[in-house]
């Protein structure tokens, strides 16, 4: 049984005198907890702390620093469930007429527990501050006004298209925290640019199935404003930059990302549906990933 589904059934059965949903128990409500923190993505702030963290290790030993583990462990389940819970509560509306909610995602059932999850989720990220050094401050102030600021009003970047694009950069911020708090030094800015520029091409290519329900609710995003057509060739510039970006770096990374806009340019000559190839990209994301790292490590152990 999908994980969503069942969270969906078991958390609609009744409604308390407050109006809260009243779930059955405790394992109904952390199915939901899990489901609305995305498991699919979890990789996309988890695995940019794995890449920081390598590229700024010297020793075997530095990949298993504490920091380096606690970043890790926060990065794959609070802040997923903090960002999406956000952006769940500020869009109930919106996700009632989304049907990308009725499969792997489920709508926004509220309840005072979930919100506690979300709120307590979200505290735990500010206690970071106590551990790591001031160098990785900004990057993760940046993450969390990113992570509020794309849903929540007055900011709401989501509405509001090419912000809605460019706040995303949200994603590699951990990364960018991890490998200041490790290496003592700030990224290099053009590896910063070149994936702020692969999160924009994601964002917006996750947008096209929503193009028509967001049209339906009066939402203007980058997607909406291009049409899919449009919208498919911003993706492929986006990340055809990062790669571009990537160069004075390391070549090879390049060579790497490169993946993404042959693949968008693949994707919209054939007959497969953006809906259907969206959950796709968590599984070409991964392999990109790992052959980064797995290219960082063998650096790292063989010179």
């Amino acid at each position: 049984m999908d994980t969503s589904t069942s969270a969906s059934q078991s958390t609609a059965s009744s409604t308390d005198e407050d109006g809260e949903t009243a779930r059955v128990g405790p394992g109904a409500t952390a199915r939901y907890l899990l489901t609305l923190s995305r498991p699919r993505f979890w990789l996309y702030l988890a695995g940019p702390v794995v890449v920081g963290v390598t590229a700024a290790a010297t020793t075997p030993a530095a990949l298993f620093d504490p920091l380096a583990v606690a970043l890790f462990a926060y990065f794959l389940l609070p802040a997923n469930l903090f960002l999406y819970g956000v952006n769940d509560v500020f869009d109930a509306d919106v996700d009632a007429e989304n049907p990308k909610k009725e499969g792997r995602e489920a709508r926004w059932q509220g309840g005072r527990s979930v919100v506690a999850a979300v709120v307590v989720s979200g505290l735990l990220g500010v206690g970071l501050f106590a551990f790591t050094p001031a160098l990785a401050w900004p990057y993760l102030v940046g993450f969390f006004v990113l992570a509020v600021g794309y849903s929540a009003p007055p900011l709401r970047f989501k509405t509001t298209p090419l912000l809605d694009s460019a706040s995303n950069g949200l994603y590699i911020l951990p990364g960018a925290a991890a490998y200041a708090a490790l290496s003592g030094t700030h990224p290099p800015p053009p590896a910063l640019a070149g994936a702020w520029l692969w999160t924009m091409g994601m964002h917006t290519f996750s947008a096209i199935p929503d193009i028509e329900p967001d049209r339906e609710a009066g939402i203007r995003t980058t997607a909406t404003v291009l049409g899919e057509e449009w919208t498919y060739a911003y993706c492929g510039a986006a990340w055809l930059g990062a790669a571009v970006a990537f160069a004075p770096v390391d070549a090879r990374v390049s060579v790497l990302l490169l993946a993404y806009p042959v693949v968008v340019f693949v994707l919209y000559w054939s007959d497969v549906p953006t809906d259907r190839a969206y959950w796709w990209y968590p599984a070409l994301n991964t392999l990109v990933g790992m052959a980064l790292t797995m290219g960082m490590l063998w650096r790292l152990l063989y010179g």
